[in-house]
């Protein structure tokens, strides 16, 4: 495609900004036009100048997404790119309902903004339908970090589509707030959604629950009872921990999805299917593949567009808002102030490992609204709750209750370590070798971090309970890098 009479029309209030684009796409080949405000672009695009047009959103005279519906409809085969340092799901939601072809977070990859140009440029995409009337204080998603601006994204492309979603992410990162938004602000949000979790019923009452039965079908069926596939007819059905459904309830559905229809269990009357599927798990299905205990040709029906949301350990960036979402929620149902949470202990909880995710934090900010009076949350009050329920885990494990009851927290960061070492190779080959010098290596981080935590910062103790030498736990607290906040109280 030659690029040398395309023009690329800028608009941006940032004067940095325009000055690296114009260089960067000046040097592709492009013919580029700069502007400070919305007026002199519209002026441009009203008079039919431009090939492709990079908005902000945010600028002096206009939101850029208002006038990206007037753009739209002047000119809809336009491309336009929208900018944002506002990243949250709603502008990227609003972006590509409004006909952007692309959305882009602030601060942008300029690769990454030269390849959607050159997409852009050629045969275009259309655009979605309209959710313009959403605020972003209805979304149920918090967060602007990096790590979920690829998940806002991708939800931004499903919001009015009926394609089959694969939620993958840890316990308490939030799949099921994922599912529930594309559903309520979809096509089919005027419909019901219906939330199945396959680890919480019995292998041999799953068919029941999702297909219904007939009365007298099994022992126990006194009367006759519809599934869940009827229950969601319209709506959304959210099949939640697939990778727990047993082997045969996987066949069941695979024969449903393939075949567009169902019978109930004991029934002869075959009933069409009018759901959009979305499933989640927190489990590596591909891994489960290998072991025989998931279907592979169902693993692809059900990953057509797969959603990847991060632990909150990869989106830390984010707590501050989370915190501030969870404190408001819990003032607004108890009509109390909100309370707030001072630097240090913001700084404090940062460090965290958080294996219980989002979950983990709401239940710690829901404890701290309940049982303390202070406004501000201080680090002594975080200290307290999270010291006290990590000194009752080691006591736990120091008592010799292994049988499932040691410290979950450095089970958990033992096993992400091992599955970060095995999952970056196929499963029929191993790791470099060294496995074990570099497992040690790396968690002795969360080990002494997590000692620290427990003895409140107190070296000497730490090392007690670690049974180091007091001068060996300094070195590698050094030598590891790790931040210690002594108990003021």
């Amino acid at each position: 495609m030659s690029i040398s009479n395309k023009t690329i029309l800028i608009a941006d209030d940032d004067k940095a900004i325009r000055t690296v684009l114009s260089r960067a796409l000046s040097r592709e080949g492009y013919d580029v036009r700069l502007s400070s405000n919305a007026a002199t672009l519209w002026r441009w695009v009203a008079n039919g100048e431009g090939d492709l047009v990079i908005t902000d959103v945010m600028m002096p005279d206009e939101n850029g997404l208002d006038m990206l519906v007037r753009i739209k409809k002047i000119r809809p085969e336009l491309p336009v790119i929208v900018m944002s340092a506002q990243n949250t799901l709603m502008t990227a939601v609003k972006a590509a309902d409004r006909g952007a072809y692309e959305y882009l977070p602030k601060p942008f990859d300029l690769d990454e903004l030269k390849m959607v140009i050159k997409k852009g440029l050629s045969p275009k995409n259309k655009p979605n339908n309209d959710l313009a009337s959403i605020d972003d204080d209805e979304m149920p998603l918090i967060g602007r970090s990096p790590a979920m601006q690829d998940v806002y994204r991708v939800m931004a492309r499903l919001m009015n589509t009926d394609l089959t979603v694969m939620i993958v992410g840890e316990t308490g990162t939030g799949k099921e707030l994922v599912a529930k938004a594309l559903h309520d602000f979809g096509k089919r949000k005027n419909t019901p959604f219906v939330a199945i979790n396959m680890a919480a019923i019995p292998k041999e009452f799953i068919e029941s629950e999702l297909f219904g039965h007939e009365k007298g079908s099994f022992t126990g069926a006194v009367a006759k009872s519809i599934g869940r596939f009827e229950q969601a007819r319209g709506g959304t059905l959210f099949l939640d921990e697939i990778g727990d459904m047993p082997m045969e309830a996987q066949t069941r559905l695979l024969r449903v999805l393939q075949e567009g229809e169902y019978t109930s269990v004991g029934g002869s009357r075959s009933v069409k299917i009018d759901v959009r599927i979305i499933a989640a798990t927190h489990r590596n299905l591909q891994i489960l593949i290998t072991q025989g205990l998931f279907r592979e040709d169902l693993y692809y029906r059900l990953n057509v567009v797969p959603i990847n949301l991060p632990p909150l350990r990869d989106r830390k960036d984010d707590i501050p808002d989370l915190i501030r979402h969870f404190f408001n929620n819990y003032a607004e149902e108890h009509n109390q102030p909100p309370k707030i949470m001072d630097a240090k202990a913001l700084d404090f909880i940062k460090e965290h490992s958080w294996p219980g995710n989002i979950r983990e934090l709401e239940n710690l900010v829901q404890r701290l609204a309940v049982l303390y009076v202070e406004e501000v949350i201080s680090l002594e009050n975080v200290l307290s709750e999270l010291s006290s329920k990590t000194i009752v885990e080691i006591n736990k494990s120091e008592e010799g209750l292994s049988n499932g009851y040691a410290d979950e927290t450095l089970q958990q960061s033992i096993y992400r370590h091992l599955k970060k070492y095995f999952d970056a190779h196929p499963y029929d080959e191993l790791p470099p070798n060294g496995l074990y010098v570099r497992m040690l290596s790396e968690l002795e981080r969360p080990l002494i971090k997590l000692c620290l935590s427990a003895t409140r910062g107190n070296q000497i103790k730490a090392a007690e309970l670690l049974g180091l030498n007091r001068n060996t736990l300094r070195k590698k607290i050094k030598e590891l890098e790790i931040s210690i906040i002594k108990d003021k109280f």
